[in-house]
């Protein structure tokens, strides 16, 4: 990496931790949380919550969406070797059918927090507030490419719910969950007419079938 670039990535860096440095002082656990697949027609909701140590370098970090596959599956690996503790956690379709799409990521973000190996003093959330959680929480508008904390939570959340996807893509090969992870794209939608819903599939999310 030439070293321009590498000073220009630090930068970048320095100010997604604006946030953390905003609170450090007065918090010494800072966790960053999100989320991954409110949308998709199949398939779970996806929580990540993430405590980077303070300083600790990790190059690249963003928000998920603005990286390449290959990108976020390195940072996968570096997240999980360098951070003070992380938890990722999954709420399923049958109960985002039950309790609807709001209230199920609700639920993943509490167990992903109640799943980390150390307690935090501060949340820092992408753009919701947790409801059930007695910690002090700070909600960011598009936190994930704001504050490293969150973006680290986003990438846990998004590598480990694709993972999941190309497992029920080897279970369902029809759908082609491998490609499109559950979101409704043309071909997901051919697939739901001409073989029908799969057990993983958002009934919830299936009523407006018959307009695509």
């Amino acid at each position: 990496m030439k070293e321009e670039k590498l000073i220009e990535e630090r930068a970048r860096l320095e100010k997604m931790r604006a946030y953390e440095r905003k609170y450090e002082g007065e918090f010494s656990l800072i966790c960053g949380i999100d989320e991954a697949g409110r949308g998709p027609l199949a398939g779970p909701v996806c929580a990540g919550a993430c405590i980077l140590k303070k300083d600790e370098e990790i190059l690249y970090l963003n928000d998920s969406k603005k990286l390449s596959e290959k990108r976020r599956e390195a940072l996968f690996l570096e997240i999980k070797e360098k951070a003070l503790s992380y938890s990722v956690a999954f709420v399923d379709e049958k109960r985002i059918d039950e309790i609807n799409i709001l209230n199920a990521t609700y639920e993943a973000m509490q167990k992903a927090v109640l799943g980390l190996s150390t307690c935090p003093d501060l949340l820092l959330v992408d753009a919701v507030h947790i409801p059930e959680l007695d910690i002090k929480q700070v909600s960011i508008v598009k936190g994930d490419a704001a504050s490293v904390s969150i973006a680290a939570a986003s990438i846990l959340a998004k590598v480990s719910r694709d993972h999941f996807m190309k497992e029920m893509d080897e279970r369902y090969p029809e759908y082609g969950f491998s490609k499109h992870k559950g979101y409704g794209t043309k071909a997901h939608y051919e697939a739901l007419k001409k073989y029908g819903p799969s057990p993983i599939h958002r009934m919830t999310f299936l009523k407006n079938l018959s307009e695509h």
